[in-house]
């Protein structure tokens, strides 16, 4: 039998899902296990919650576990879960038919968040993020998981970053992985942490897929309309975007990088463990500390000696030298 013939017999969801590791081997699947590996993510006996919204990221990340599951070189568990928090009719049925296309075998637990974050005076993103994050430890740890999988990629992280220096005048990015203050031996991990967000949206035409947005009733109506919401997580990605055209084609790279390079010497403060640090607070036994060992190392003399020989002598003009001239009379 041919490779066309092969291919002509392979299902749907097959071909899905082999497009993962032909067309999309070294922009998804290869970034998806380095992940895993680079982070140390997953563990033998690992019971992973992959947390499924129905959008884009999570419906891949299902995928992609789903093959490993398949092909991995030692054990561990895969549930996957999708929280129904109030969706839409069209919304749930549309979730529910991809799931039945790509073949992920998700529980679905029905919730009342949308009804309670609806509710609200404010607007209840944050609300509603809080509670299905909550709702999401509580659901994982009754299924006898130890992590939780989330679809964030490669561009919420430089995003997030971003937009913590400029709304909450700190630097904090997003990490990997996470272990839970709430519930013990809990941990969330992030295993599209490399891949670009781009080559999610191309893997996602390629397959002629369709996924659903946020899908909460808050914003339903911009949807429908096919317009994006007007947020600060769009605003910052537009910035991006511009940086990169009109400053630094390394920007996003940059931004990314930064946030494994930060030099605690360089910063005016920092906290760990909950607790505030100042340069200050060991200044002056660093500079005592410097000197002594400018001194032991005679570093300021090879320095004067390294000048004398490399530069001219110094020519100083003391005409500008006001109060040189009052000395003088």
């Amino acid at each position: 039998m041919s490779r066309k013939e092969k291919l002509n017999d392979l299902s749907r969801q097959e071909l899905i899902e082999r497009s993962l590791i032909t067309t999309y081997k070294y922009r998804i699947w290869r970034k998806f296990t380095k992940a895993l590996k680079v982070y140390d993510l997953l563990q033998e006996g690992d019971h992973i919650c992959v947390c499924i919204s129905g959008g884009k990221d999570s419906m891949l990340l299902g995928l992609l576990f789903r093959h490993l599951e398949k092909y991995s070189d030692f054990p561990f568990k895969v549930s996957y879960v999708v929280m129904n928090p109030g969706y839409s009719e069209h919304h749930f049925q549309q979730i529910k038919d991809n799931l039945a296309l790509l073949q992920i075998p998700a529980t679905i637990v029905e919730t009342d968040i949308f009804e309670i974050a609806n509710n609200t005076d404010r607007k209840p993103c944050y609300l509603c993020a809080k509670m299905r994050r909550g709702a999401l430890y509580r659901i994982a740890k009754e299924m006898g998981c130890n992590k939780i999988a989330l679809g964030h990629h490669y561009d919420d992280v430089i995003e997030t970053t971003l937009m913590n220096m400029l709304n909450a005048g700190s630097f904090q990015t997003m990490l990997p992985k996470l272990h839970s203050d709430h519930y013990s031996g809990m941990e969330v991990i992030r295993p599209l942490y490399l891949v670009r967000e781009q080559d999610i949206l191309d893997f996602r035409d390629y397959n002629h897929l369709s996924f659903i947005r946020c899908a909460c009733r808050f914003t339903e109506n911009i949807a429908t309309q096919e317009k994006e919401s007007d947020s600060q997580r769009l605003n910052t990605k537009r910035l991006i975007q511009y940086l990169m055209k009109n400053y630094s084609p390394m920007v996003e790279k940059n931004i990314f990088k930064a946030g494994g390079n930060v030099n605690l010497d360089m910063v005016l403060g920092y906290k760990q463990d909950g607790k505030e640090h100042s340069y200050l607070d060991d200044y002056e036994e660093k500079c005592k500390a410097l000197d002594q060992f400018i001194k032991d190392s005679n570093i300021e003399e090879e320095a004067n000696e390294k000048a004398i020989r490399e530069h001219r002598p110094l020519q100083r003009d003391e005409s500008m030298n006001f109060n040189k001239e009052e000395e003088n009379d």
